[in-house]
């Protein structure tokens, strides 16, 4: 942490008219407003759905296919007592 470089802006801040201390308050919430939110905390269903379709149709789509053997119970559990 730049301690130096907070007592500055304090007394800076302390320097300022009421007028000014105002307006740089607002200029300090207004960072907080736009800073931007994650996807997840603002996407509607459906632009889950579209972005989930875009991530989807950028992968390759002409790897091999798997076979039936390849994805059944047994080979994926093995033997389970």
């Amino acid at each position: 942490m730049n301690t130096q470089l907070v007592d500055t802006l304090a007394q800076i801040f302390q320097s300022l008219t009421p007028e000014e201390k105002t307006l740089f308050n607002q200029k300090v919430k207004s960072l907080h407003q736009t800073s931007e939110r994650p996807f997840y905390e603002t996407a509607t269903t459906s632009e889950w759905i579209t972005a989930f379709r875009e991530w989807a149709e950028n992968h390759h789509h002409d790897g091999p296919i798997l076979s039936d053997e390849a994805i059944s119970r047994e080979s994926i559990y093995g033997e389970r007592g």
